[in-house]
């Protein structure tokens, strides 16, 4: 049997960057090409794979992925294909954080992205349904849901289970290590 497919998601601002820091700080390989640079929203990086955006007409890539770790926004964690076993690290952080994140960041690009924050919340929460019920169907996909806003107040913890979950609870200073509260910035 290959091995699985490491996999972070969550939604957009729930610290999927920060998780891939901290598989690649266990000595995951992480499956990234670097298209999307730092930033002043992201200063440690991405970790995008712009491949992962033709899921699922673009699967090829998908092999190489076996034993590493990748990041694949939650909208498109329902396009996973069978084949493949899928170990994922699904991200989830306070919603109100995640809009306030993410509108913080669309001001500093200067794009005018309007929206209903009591709307966005009921898609983010029917959307983040459907994803867990995609996983819970599947049985080639492992889960463990982090809890962003504990994971930066209460690191040990919500670290040991990220390790154990990986196999690698030898790992878990390595892995503090990376977690920067000072980049916990959108705080409800």
């Amino acid at each position: 049997m290959s091995e699985p497919i490491h996999v972070v998601s969550g939604l957009p601002r729930s610290g999927t960057s920060l998780m891939m820091r901290m598989l690649e700080a266990a000595g995951l390989a992480v499956v990234s090409d670097g298209e999307r640079v730092a930033d002043e929203d992201n200063p440690r990086g991405y970790y995008e794979f712009e491949r992962v955006k033709k899921l699922p007409d673009d699967t090829a890539w998908l092999p190489d992925c076996e034993g590493k770790a990748v990041k694949i926004i939650s909208r498109l964690m329902m396009m996973l294909p069978t084949g493949h076993r899928y170990r994922v690290v699904f991200m989830r952080r306070n919603l109100d954080e995640i809009l306030r994140s993410q509108k913080k960041m669309l001001d500093r690009r200067g794009e005018d992205e309007s929206f209903d924050d009591a709307e966005m919340k009921r898609n983010f929460i029917l959307h983040v349904g459907e994803v867990e019920a995609f996983i819970a169907a599947r049985d080639d996909v492992e889960a463990l849901f982090v809890n962003y806003n504990r994971l930066m107040t209460d690191p040990d913890k919500q670290i040991a289970r990220v390790a154990e979950f990986l196999g690698r609870a030898d790992k878990a200073d390595a892995m503090k290590a990376v977690v920067e509260p000072a980049l916990y910035r959108q705080r409800a």
